[in-house]
């Protein structure tokens, strides 16, 4: 294909990387492939089913933000519970306990989604716990010394950016997590040659920046820059004060950081690139180059949600 005949894409499709595999959510249909250990990859593709569009609420500015924050926890909880199904795990040789029989008989096929939606919960409260409640404790030394609000509310925020720093760079050293990461280096790869109007090979794949403006990292640190500016203006109460103030101001730095990220994977001005420029900093820890065979991948969960669209003429 010819430079002349490349067409480029300015898309909403994006991705997550699971557990072997990739998974990229188009306008109408959410495709996982993973590769299993006998080499072949395996694909799951499913209609968008998502409450955010069916109640339009993606055409309301900030608030759209949040309910997609939410539907994507879920989302992406469902892909990785497939992807795990698809691994050749050895089976358990115990017998199921009686309580599972229990909610196998009551609840058939609705276990796992219930499972979904307490394992997004607990990750909520995990969230909540270890980047908002843990922070504001430690802030609290600082008061030893200043009652200034915007310090006080300012070393919070510092304290809770470490730990989220030092959260990605500890949970990046684990093996498995790593090999996750090439997935996800694969899905921005992949994304970046589809918006490019390249043809979806692995050679055209694997010459592009494994860093993506608007991915999913880049999202949270500005979810923290946004915290830090609107938090301190708060004024500094006890702790449990402080954290019914933060929790009930999440969904406007949800809705806020949304829009920027948006904003940003669109726009093209060099300022923009240059504010982007931390976040792409950052999937240097939760990136890693691909293979060729995890490219494949990447590609093959692109395609399926292309199909029947027709953006598939231009290739």
């Amino acid at each position: 294909m010819s430079n002349k005949e490349k067409t480029c894409h300015i898309t909403s499709i994006g991705g997550q990387a699971v557990i072997e595999g990739v998974m990229m959510r188009g306008p109408k249909e959410i495709a996982t492939a993973v590769r299993k250990s006998d080499g072949s990859i395996v694909i799951d593709k499913k209609p968008v089913a998502s409450f955010v569009t069916k109640y339009k609420l993606n055409k309301i500015p900030l608030i759209r933000g949040v309910f997609s924050f939410v539907d994507s926890l879920v989302t992406g909880m469902k892909c990785l519970m497939f992807s795990a199904d698809q691994m050749d795990l050895e089976e358990d040789e115990n017998e199921p306990s009686k309580f599972e029989k229990w909610l196998e008989e009551k609840l058939g096929d609705k276990v796992k989604d219930i499972a979904i939606y307490i394992a997004v919960f607990v990750s909520i409260i995990f969230s909540i716990g270890l980047f908002m409640l843990l922070p504001n404790a430690l802030a609290t030394v600082v008061g030893m010394f200043t009652k200034n609000k915007i310090i006080l509310n300012l070393s919070e925020g510092v304290i809770r950016m470490l730990i989220f720093l030092s959260y990605l760079l500890l949970v990046s050293r684990m093996k498995d997590i790593q090999r996750v990461f090439e997935y996800h280096g694969a899905e921005h790869k992949t994304i970046a040659t589809y918006e490019s109007g390249e043809e979806l090979t692995v050679e055209n794949a694997r010459k592009h920046s494994r860093l993506h403006p608007r991915c999913g990292t880049s999202f949270l640190l500005i979810v923290m820059v946004v915290s830090i500016i609107i938090f301190s203006f708060l004024r500094w109460g006890a702790m449990w004060q402080n954290m019914l103030m933060r929790i009930a101001l999440m969904p406007v730095v949800a809705g806020i950081s949304y829009e920027m990220i948006k904003f940003a994977g669109r726009c093209k001005l060099k300022a923009v690139a240059i504010l982007t420029l931390p976040g792409l900093w950052l999937q240097k820890i939760t990136t890693r180059e691909p293979d060729d065979s995890q490219l494949e991948v990447a590609i093959a969960s692109l395609k399926a949600v292309l199909t029947d669209n027709k953006e598939d003429d231009k290739w």
